[in-house]
C-alpha cells in the first residue's frame, strides 16, 4: 500500500497529457484530497456546487463519477442545485442555516460540499462555512482550498486533469491500494 503523496506524484508523472504543472502543487493537493476521499469512504454524500461558468464541469463530474465501467461501488455524488433548485435565492445566514438543517436531515451519514468556482460567488457563503468542504477556488487564496486562476488559458484542461486524479484517488482508496492514514 502506497502513501497518497508518493502515489500522486507517480500518477502525475505517468499521465500523458502535460500534467507536469501539478507536480509543484501536489503538497497543497494531497491533504485536501485525503480529506475528501476519506469522507467518501466514510459514507458521506458529496454535493457538487459550481458557479455558472463551471456548470458544465459539474455535469461532467456527475456523468463520470459513477460510470459503470469503473467496476467500483456507486458513490453518492449529487449536484446541489438539482436537489435544491432555490439555491441561488439563499442570501441570509438564517437561509443558509435552514438549508444546512435540511441537508443534515437528508444525509444522516453526513455530507460535504465540493465547490468549484470563483471565490467571490454567492455560493461561497455556504461552501466556506465548513472546513471539511472540498474547495477548488478561482482567483482567490482561501485556506483549505485548491487555488486556480480563471485567466489561465488551460483552466478547463486542468479541471479535467484534476477531476481524473481525484477519481483515480477514490478508486485506489476504495480498493486499498493507497494509504489515506499516513
Amino acid at each position: 500500500m502506497q502513501q497518497l503523496l508518493k502515489w500522486t506524484l507517480e500518477t502525475i508523472r505517468e499521465e500523458e497529457s502535460c500534467f507536469s504543472w501539478m507536480e509543484e502543487y501536489r503538497y497543497e493537493w494531497a491533504p485536501l484530497v485525503k480529506s475528501a476521499v476519506s469522507q467518501v469512504i466514510e459514507g458521506k454524500t458529496v454535493l457538487v456546487v459550481t458557479d455558472e461558468s463551471r456548470k458544465w464541469f459539474g455535469k461532467y463530474i456527475l456523468n463520470g463519477i459513477n460510470d459503470l465501467c469503473k467496476n467500483r461501488p456507486l458513490l453518492p455524488f449529487y449536484q446541489l442545485t438539482e436537489c435544491f433548485p432555490n439555491l441561488q435565492n439563499i442570501n441570509s445566514t438564517q437561509d443558509i442555516q435552514l438549508l444546512e438543517d435540511m441537508l443534515d436531515l437528508s444525509y444522516p451519514n453526513g455530507y460535504y460540499i465540493w465547490y468549484i468556482g470563483r471565490g467571490d460567488h454567492p455560493y461561497t457563503k455556504l461552501a466556506y462555512r465548513n472546513h471539511d468542504n472540498f474547495l477548488w477556488v478561482l482567483d482567490e487564496e482561501v485556506q483549505n482550498s485548491f487555488a486556480l486562476r480563471s485567466a489561465d488559458p488551460l483552466l478547463d484542461i486542468k479541471l479535467l486533469q484534476l477531476y481524473k486524479l481525484f477519481d483515480m484517488t477514490i478508486s485506489e482508496a476504495l480498493f486499498g491500494d493507497i494509504d489515506l492514514e499516513s
